[in-house]
C-alpha cells in the first residue's frame, strides 16, 4: 500500500484524482505552478474550490477536502521526497513532462513510484531520456472522468517496469480506490479511449451519413444496444462537442497508418460549423439539442445553405427501439430487432455495430490477447452493459458475419474462425485468449461480477423482473433485473420468496449502474387512468408485506447497493438488518416529487430512525416529515448518514462496487451467530399540535412562492401519517403505520396534479410544477 502520495497538476484530471484519493480517507500533497499575482490563489487551492461545488459531486463529503493539502512546485517540491507514489496529471506536452521528471528524479527517494495520467503519450516517449532505475518505477495509470463515477483505471507498464510495481498500482487502485484495472499494451490510445471513441465517431458518422435523425440514432445507439441512454448526439454535447473534436484529432495523429480509425477522424462539416458558431453543446449555445423557450429542440442533421436550422425535438421512440425494449423486459436478446428489422434505423444499428465489433477483434493480440480486457474498458470506462465481444456471442457468428457482409468489411482474424469467446465450463466462466486459448475469467481477489456469475448459476426462482439465486455457504441473493431495475408486483414476489426460502442469510443485490429507482410509476399511472384504487391498495399492500417478511426473516438481511437506490427500491433496504453499499449510492425516498408520499413502510422507518436518534417523538415526526417532503437524498453514504438513511455504527461501505458481496457476505457472518429476528416495534404518533405547525410552515411558503399550492397538500398527507388526527390515539402498532401510508398515498393520487406530475416524469423526464 501506499502512505505519502503527492499529484502534480491540478487541473480536472489531477483534482479528480486527488479527491478520490481523499474520498478513500488518504491524505493527498495536490501541487501545480504558483499564483499569477501574490494576492490570487493559487491553481491547487482553487481546484479545491471547484472539488466542494462541483456537481455531480467529485467529494463524497465536502470535509474529504481538508485530507488534500495544498502547494507550488516551487516552494513545496522538496515535500515530494516523503513520497512513496508520485501521480503526474500536467498537460499533454511531451517536452513539460520530461523536464518534470528529470526534476523528480533528483528529489525523489529510490524506492518512490511514479505513474503518469496521460492518455494519448506512449510511456516509451515518456521515459527514453530516463536512468534505468526511474524506468522501473514508472508506469501510466489513466483515470477517466469524472474520476470518481468512471470505475476504469488503465494501466500500462514501460519495457523496464518492475513486475511488483505494476502490482501495487493494481492492488492499491483496486482495494482502495475502488477501481476496475485493466493492463494494456503501450500501444497508442491505449484501450479504453481507442474502442470508445471509434465507436461514437462510427455512430455519427452512420447517422449523419444516412440523414438519420439524430434522436433515433441516440435512441438506438443507446439502451438496445446496452450503451448509456445519451447516445452519440447527447453525450458529445455533454461532454463538449469542441472536447471532442480535440480528443478525435489527437488519436488520430497518433494511429498508425491503415487503423480504420482514420476513416471517421475527422470531424464532418456540420460539426465543424456548429463550433464555429458557438454550439459547443451544454457549455455554449447549445449542440445537437438545445433548451430554447418553445422547449427542447434538436438540430437538422443537414447544415442549409442560410445556416444551421432547429426544429422540435421528438420525443416519442422509433418503434424498433421500443421493439428492443419490449425484449429486453422479456429478458430476449435486445440486439435481435435491431439485426432483423429492414428499415433505414435497422440498417443503421447493423452498420454501427458491425464496424465496431470487428475494430475491437481487430485490436487483438496487438493491444491484449484477452476480449475480457476490451469488455471490461467498455463497461468500467463507458458505462456499456455488455462489451463488443459479450456482444458477439450474445447475436452468434452467423449473424456477426451476415452484418460485416453488409457492411462491406472483412472478418479480421479473430472472428474468422468463428465460435464464442466465453464459454461456462462446469461452474466457471472462461474466455478464450489468443494466446492460452480458453482461461477462467480474470478477477481480483474478493470480486464478484454478478453479469459475470449470473452465466453459471441457475436461479431457485426468476421472473421478467427478479431472480433468487444460491450462493455458497448457503446464502440467497435477490437480484432485480427490470428495465432500470424498476419494482414491480413481480419484483416483490422475489422479495417475498427469499423471505420464505431464506437459507442461511439474504443478501439484496445487482450490478447494474443503479441498484433501482423505484416502483415503476408506470404501474401507478395504469391505476389512476383506470380508477383502480383497490388493485392500487392491493398493489401496496403486497409490497409492504413482501418488505415486512423481510425485515423479520429468522436470518440476517443485507442489502448490497450501488449507485441511485431511491424511492421504493429504498424501502426495501431500509427493512433489511444493515446494508454494505458501494461509495458511490445515493439513497433516499423521493416520492414528493411526483405528488406521492412512500408507501412501502418507509416513511414508518424513517420515523422510527429519527425516533432511536432523538429519543422524542415529535421531533421524529417533524425531521422526517422534513426529509421527506423535501424528497432529500444523500449523494453518497456520507451523506446521507444526516438523514438516519446510513447508519455508521449498523452500516457498512466498500470504495470498490465488485467488493460487495464480500463484504456484505463478512458482514453476514458477523450477524449469524446467534441471530433473532428484531422484535415489532411500538410507535407513538406526534401530538395533534403538530399538524397545525406544518400547515402554517407550508402556507407561509406557497405565500412566498417557494411551495405550490399541490405541495402543500402532499406534505400535509406525509405529516398525516406521523402525526395523530384529533380524535386519534397516538399509540399505534407497525402495521396501523403501514396502514396510514396507504391510506394518504391513494388519497393522493386521485388529485389531478399527481396524475400530471407522473405523466410529466415517465413521458417527458421532468415534473410540471402545480
Amino acid at each position: 500500500m501506499f502512505k505519502n502520495i503527492a499529484v502534480i497538476g491540478a487541473g480536472t484530471m489531477g483534482a479528480g484524482i486527488a479527491a478520490q484519493i481523499a474520498n478513500a480517507g488518504h491524505e493527498v500533497l495536490l501541487l501545480d505552478l504558483p499564483a499569477r499575482e501574490a494576492s490570487a490563489k493559487t491553481p491547487a487551492e482553487m481546484a479545491i474550490e471547484r472539488l466542494i461545488a462541483s456537481d455531480p459531486p467529485q467529494l463524497m463529503h465536502k470535509k474529504n477536502s481538508t485530507l488534500i493539502k495544498t502547494g507550488t512546485i516551487e516552494d513545496d517540491f522538496d515535500k515530494l521526497a516523503a513520497c512513496d507514489w508520485i501521480i503526474e496529471a500536467v498537460i499533454e506536452r511531451l517536452p513539460i513532462k520530461k523536464d518534470l521528471y528529470k526534476k523528480l528524479d533528483a528529489v525523489i527517494s529510490s524506492d518512490c513510484v511514479v505513474s503518469s495520467n496521460t492518455s494519448t503519450i506512449p510511456i516509451s516517449l515518456l521515459v527514453e531520456d530516463m536512468p534505468e532505475a526511474f524506468q522501473k518505477r514508472f508506469a501510466i495509470t489513466h483515470y477517466f472522468n469524472p474520476v470518481r463515477f468512471m470505475r476504469l483505471l488503465e494501466l500500462v507498464r514501460g519495457t523496464k517496469t518492475d513486475d511488483a510495481v505494476m502490482d501495487r498500482l493494481a492492488v492499491f487502485n483496486e482495494t482502495v480506490l475502488g477501481k476496475g484495472v485493466v493492463k494494456c499494451h503501450d500501444t497508442p490510445g491505449f484501450l479504453g479511449n481507442r474502442v470508445g471513441v471509434y465507436a461514437l465517431q462510427v455512430a455519427l458518422y452512420e447517422a449523419l451519413n444516412r440523414g438519420i435523425a439524430i434522436e433515433d440514432a441516440d435512441a438506438l445507439f443507446g439502451r438496445p444496444m446496452g450503451i448509456p441512454k445519451t447516445g452519440v448526439f447527447g453525450l458529445y454535447d455533454l461532454i463538449g462537442i469542441d472536447l471532442m473534436k480535440d480528443v478525435v484529432a489527437s488519436l488520430k495523429t497518433i494511429l498508425p497508418e491503415g487503423d480504420a480509425f482514420h476513416a471517421v477522424g475527422e470531424m464532418p462539416e456540420l460539426v465543424n460549423q456548429m463550433i464555429a458558431d458557438g454550439y459547443t453543446g451544454e457549455k455554449g449555445k447549445g449542440g445537437f439539442y438545445r433548451e430554447s423557450t418553445t422547449g427542447r429542440e434538436t438540430r437538422i442533421v443537414e447544415a442549409h445553405a442560410d445556416g444551421l436550422s432547429w426544429r422540435p425535438f421528438e420525443r416519442v421512440l422509433p418503434d424498433l427501439a421500443l421493439e428492443a425494449a419490449d425484449a429486453l423486459a422479456s429478458q430476449d436478446e435486445p440486439l435481435l430487432p435491431l439485426l432483423n428489422d429492414q428499415t433505414e434505423l435497422g440498417q443503421f444499428s447493423r452498420a454501427v455495430l458491425a464496424k465496431i465489433f470487428c475494430y475491437a477483434a481487430s485490436l487483438i493480440p496487438q493491444i491484449t490477447t484477452s476480449p475480457q480486457d476490451i469488455d471490461d474498458a467498455m463497461k468500467l470506462g463507458f458505462n456499456w452493459v455488455r462489451g463488443p465481444f459479450e456482444m458477439m456471442d450474445a447475436i452468434g457468428f452467423d449473424k456477426m458475419a451476415d452484418m460485416a457482409a453488409e457492411a462491406g468489411i472483412a472478418l479480421p482474424e479473430q472472428l474468422q474462425a468463428g465460435g464464442d469467446f466465453y464459454r461456462v465450463s462446469g461452474a466457471t466462466l472462461e474466455v478464450r485468449d489468443h494466446a492460452s486459448g480458453y482461461q477462467p475469467v480474470s478477477l481480483p481477489e474478493g470480486a464478484f461480477r454478478l453479469q459475470m456469475a449470473r452465466r453459471t448459476m441457475v436461479p431457485i426462482q426468476s421472473n421478467q423482473a427478479a431472480s433468487l439465486y444460491a450462493l455458497d455457504g448457503d446464502l440467497r441473493l435477490v437480484e432485480f433485473h427490470s428495465k432500470a431495475n424498476a419494482l414491480t408486483g413481480e419484483s416483490m414476489e422475489i422479495v417475498a420468496a427469499a423471505a420464505s426460502d431464506h437459507g442461511k442469510g439474504v443478501i439484496i443485490h445487482n450490478d447494474a449502474q443503479h441498484f433501482s429507482a423505484g416502483v415503476d410509476l408506470n404501474r401507478f399511472r395504469a391505476f389512476i387512468e383506470a380508477g383502480d384504487w383497490q388493485a392500487m391498495d392491493a398493489f401496496l399492500a403486497d409490497f409492504q408485506q413482501a418488505v415486512r417478511a423481510l425485515k423479520y426473516a429468522p436470518v440476517p438481511v443485507i442489502g448490497a447497493p450501488s449507485g441511485l437506490s431511491l424511492g421504493g427500491s429504498f424501502e426495501v433496504l431500509l427493512h433489511c438488518d444493515a446494508i454494505v453499499a458501494h461509495t458511490n449510492s445515493t439513497l433516499g425516498l423521493v416520492e414528493s416529487g411526483v405528488g406521492l408520499l412512500p408507501s412501502g413502510g418507509g416513511v414508518k422507518e424513517t420515523f422510527m430512525r429519527w425516533f432511536q436518534e432523538t429519543g422524542d417523538w415529535d421531533e421524529a415526526a417533524w425531521k422526517c416529515w422534513m426529509q421527506i417532503g423535501y424528497g432529500l437524498t444523500g449523494t453518497s453514504p456520507q451523506l446521507s448518514t444526516r438523514y438516519q438513511y446510513f447508519r455508521p455504527q449498523v452500516d457498512g461501505t466498500v470504495m470498490n462496487k465488485d467488493h460487495l458481496i464480500a463484504a456484505a457476505t463478512k458482514m453476514m457472518s458477523g450477524l449469524a451467530d446467534g441471530y433473532t429476528a428484531p422484535t415489532e416495534p411500538a410507535f407513538r404518533l406526534g401530538n395533534h399540535d403538530l399538524l397545525a405547525k406544518m400547515d402554517a410552515f407550508m402556507r407561509a411558503g406557497v405565500e412566498r412562492g417557494d411551495f405550490t399550492p399541490h405541495n402543500r397538500t402532499v406534505a400535509m398527507a406525509i405529516g398525516s401519517v406521523v402525526v395523530a388526527g384529533a380524535d386519534e390515539s397516538r399509540d399505534v402498532s407497525e402495521q396501523d403505520l403501514y396502514d396510514r401510508e396507504r391510506k394518504f398515498f391513494l388519497e393522493l393520487a386521485k388529485t389531478q396534479n399527481t396524475h400530471d406530475r407522473i405523466v410529466g416524469m415517465l413521458d417527458f423526464g421532468d415534473v410540471p410544477q402545480n
